[in-house]
């Protein structure tokens, strides 16, 4: 039997799961892991099981394209596509993110300043839609909307089954500089240079991120690949790669431990479980070092109440967590991390470069213009007398006081007209009623704000 024929015995078996769903009951997708920040009572819903679309079907190194099964994860589909010489265009950070939830749910790495985002190099998708519909949809077809709203719909519209995607050629390792500036506007202002045209000290540049650790402490790591290397780090045991950024100006990865340079300790996020501090680490084996470990460790947290009955135990004040990941202009992004620091204070933030190359309805940032993604994960107290969302709410107005964009995975708190303004309604409602008429799946809204 071929991949191509399990793949469509796949497809058939989640179709028959769907229309089996009671109509009143609203489907939500079975997952061994997610990356999403919304916890919620899953009471009212039926898990549809995915767990035959997790492959990856054929690495066509000749025509540079790969036919991957939505529940792919990147671990899995890099893993395939490397001894090709080849990887997807966008690899995001975290080796649980699935394919199809990179780009129903947006996805972004250091590639992105000239790459954009997971969904801008897929050709074809083979969508389950909300009347139970399987359509094949792409830029050109019967489908074409669809496919162009796919991104940032995050389910409500449908799920992807399968995806072809480009891939690009890779060298078998990345030296890395990284740059260190004590100004933000200076830092904004190299990384809109370096990215615009390409190059770094007269050579070209493959990959730009960066750290801010505070507001006289910013990095910006420009990567390049390299068929050779004098030696390699490895930051997949004792050593922790956020950290050597801070003491190293050049360094050297293997091309996979490069793009899983911010798994093994979840950006930073791991030393919230002690799992830094040296003589734990001694005790946790590799295995264990994965971004998928910390979420279940988040989740079992979040569901048990265990951090905020130490903070009552400790008398420590309520806290919020403030896990976001938001778009802004390069031009306003020293501005951003100002009032990051004043309203918010929390260290250290992600910096990662964005352009789009199109136009994406649900997502509406401008073609061409080069964003900043700031990531910020953890937890900050409560001012006296306020409640929780009081900081997110607002880094939800600061954001679109500076013509950004905030990525979905997370909590919101908008207003439903506001919300729909921001993220086109005019664009995504035709097509709700299009391929899911009796709204089995919930809708944008409700799903990433209500938390339904």
């Amino acid at each position: 039997m071929t991949r191509m024929s399990t793949h469509q015995r796949a497809v058939d078996q989640i179709k028959e799961s769907y229309a089996a769903i009671p109509g009143d009951t609203a489907p939500r997708l079975a997952k061994p892991t997610t990356n999403l920040f919304r916890f919620r009572d899953d009471g009212r819903s039926a898990r549809l099981s995915a767990r035959h679309l997790d492959q990856v079907i054929e690495v066509d190194p000749v025509s540079m394209t790969a036919e991957v099964q939505g529940m792919t994860t990147y671990e899995r589909l890099v893993d395939a596509t490397l001894p090709h010489g080849l990887m997807p265009y966008v690899v995001p950070q975290l080796k649980t993110i699935t394919l199809g939830g990179a780009v129903t749910g947006l996805g972004i790495e250091s590639t992105s300043f000239r790459d954009g985002l997971p969904h801008e190099s897929v050709e074809e998708m083979e969508i389950l839609t909300g009347d139970g519909r399987v359509v094949v949809a792409d830029e050109t077809g019967e489908h074409r909307d669809l496919f162009r709203a796919f991104p940032n719909s995050y389910g409500t519209l449908g799920y992807a089954l399968r995806l072809r995607i480009k891939l690009k050629p890779v060298k078998p390792f990345v030296r890395l500089t990284h740059v260190p500036f004590g100004d933000a506007d200076k830092c904004m202002l190299a990384m809109q240079e370096i990215c615009e045209r390409g190059e770094h000290d007269g050579e070209p540049v493959d990959f730009v991120d960066g750290v801010f650790f505070g507001p006289g402490e910013l990095y910006l790591t420009i990567g390049r690949f390299s068929d050779h290397a004098p030696y390699v780090s490895d930051y997949t045991g004792m050593r922790i790669y956020y950290q050597s950024i801070r003491t190293r100006t050049r360094d050297w990865l293997t091309v996979r431990d490069y793009l899983w340079r911010w798994d093994t300790d979840w950006f930073w996020c791991s030393r919230a479980f002690g799992v830094q501090q040296p003589l734990v680490r001694s005790l946790v084996p590799r295995r264990w070092l994965r971004s998928d470990v910390y979420r279940r460790l988040v989740g079992l947290d979040r569901r048990h109440g265990l951090s905020a009955r130490v903070d009552r135990w400790r008398g420590n004040p309520v806290h919020e967590s403030v896990i976001q990941d938001v778009e802004v202009p390069v031009s306003r992004g020293a501005e951003f991390l100002r009032f990051f620091h004043e309203k918010v204070g929390m260290t250290p933030v992600w910096m990662c470069p964005l352009k789009a190359g199109a136009d994406w309805p649900l997502y509406p940032l401008d073609a061409g213009r080069l964003y900043v993604n700031f990531g910020f994960w953890g937890t900050v107290p409560l001012p006296r007398g306020q409640f929780d969302g009081y900081h997110n709410r607002l880094i939800e107005r600061a954001v679109h006081d500076l013509q950004g964009h905030k990525s979905l995975y997370s909590t919101s708190f908008y207003p439903r007209d506001e919300f729909w303004r921001f993220y086109n309604g005019d664009a995504y409602w035709p097509l709700k009623r299009a391929y899911d008429p009796g709204g089995r799946l919930l809708d944008l809204y409700e799903k990433c704000v209500r938390g339904r």
